[in-house]
């Protein structure tokens, strides 16, 4: 013992050395066995009762359900434009209007003119013969008459009416989106003096979907909308129509366009031209069982599981139902609250 003791003093930093690397040993040589235990354990998850809901997620833009872009049917001098961007306009409220005076100076030379005709007319009606026989010429002459009145009356139709296209008025309620030529005083033509309006309590939101998604998408299907102009706020809206010709997006592919219809917009939160995201629900569930999708798999055409038991793997079939992307509905072969195993390697 008295050697034992002597070796300790004169080794020691030898001693030190060797009782740390005791304890090191100690200490994780079980931590590693405990590590290489818990390595072989598979991955499992718990089977439960969850909300599933199968959906298609898309973007679009907002839309007036009753929007009309108004043009003169005739070309002038724009005279008057009585709205500006964002007014509000009433049905039959005139807008704009041309300068009516060669239109009114044509109406009423083309009355003067349906006057003479009248007066010419009735002068070859008036023609009498002893005998009381119209020859075929005066026939002929009576029936020229009768095509030059007709003629004259249609004459003054169109002038009129283009006196009244001369004003440019809403058929509808709504907002002026936008106005092409603002200002009076300019010679337009049709096509160069255009006032959108679009009717701001019907409001749409409008969505090219992938050809191979739509043939899940149904009319009165719940939609959610989050807008770009409110993405802490989310929206609810139903498909009101589905386009039976296709488009070609952006990118090349085939698309067809979907409407859905927005809630009431009486504080004009939605506004033409807002941007967002919809996720549409082609199928939703409440409270069933679901397994992970990693965790099934198929053999001799039938679907199964492995749950652990004990500490033990075993094997079930099960039948599904309702799939999304990360979760599986089980309708048969499992209960609440078992593991699935999803992985084999931990």
């Amino acid at each position: 013992m008295k050697k034992i003791f002597n070796f300790i003093k004169r080794h020691k930093i030898l001693s030190i050395f060797i009782l740390v690397l005791v304890i090191i040993l100690g200490v994780t040589i079980p931590l590693r066995v405990k590590a290489s235990v818990k390595k072989n354990q598979p991955q499992t998850a718990l089977v439960q009762k969850e909300n599933l809901r199968l959906s298609i997620s898309a973007t679009g833009t907002v839309q007036s359900e009753n929007q009309v872009d108004l043009k003169f049917q005739t070309s002038g001098l724009l005279t008057w434009v009585g709205v500006k961007e964002g007014d509000k306009v009433k049905k039959w409220q005139t807008i704009a209007s041309l300068d009516k005076r060669e239109l009114e100076k044509n109406l009423i030379k083309t009355l003067r003119d349906y006057n003479k005709e009248r007066w010419d007319f009735n002068e070859a009606g008036e023609v009498t013969y002893k005998d009381q026989i119209i020859t075929d010429t005066l026939k002929r002459i009576l029936e020229k008459n009768q095509f030059d009145l007709d003629k004259a009356v249609l004459d003054v139709e169109i002038k009129d009416i283009a006196l009244k296209f001369a004003n440019l008025t809403s058929p509808i309620d709504g907002i002026v989106t936008h106005i092409e030529t603002p200002i009076a005083g300019i010679n337009i033509t049709p096509a160069g003096a255009v006032f959108t309006i679009a009717d701001q309590n019907l409001m749409k939101f409008t969505s090219n979907i992938d050809e191979v998604d739509i043939n899940q998408i149904k009319n009165g299907q719940k939609v959610l909308i989050i807008l770009d102009a409110y993405p802490n706020e989310q929206f609810e809206g139903t498909v009101n129509k589905i386009g039976f010709a296709s488009v070609t997006t952006k990118g090349g592919g085939t698309a067809f366009p979907v409407e859905i219809k927005m809630p009431k917009n009486d504080d004009l939160r939605f506004k033409v031209g807002m941007n967002g995201d919809i996720e549409i629900i082609s199928e939703e569930k409440e409270a069933v069982l679901t397994v992970p999708n990693q965790a099934l798999y198929q053999k001799d055409n039938h679907d199964f599981v492995k749950i652990l038991e004990n500490n033990k793997i075993k094997e079930i079939e099960v039948k599904k139902g309702l799939e999304t992307d990360t979760k599986t509905e089980i309708l048969e072969g499992l209960s609440e609250g078992q593991k699935v195993i999803t992985s084999e390697k931990s």
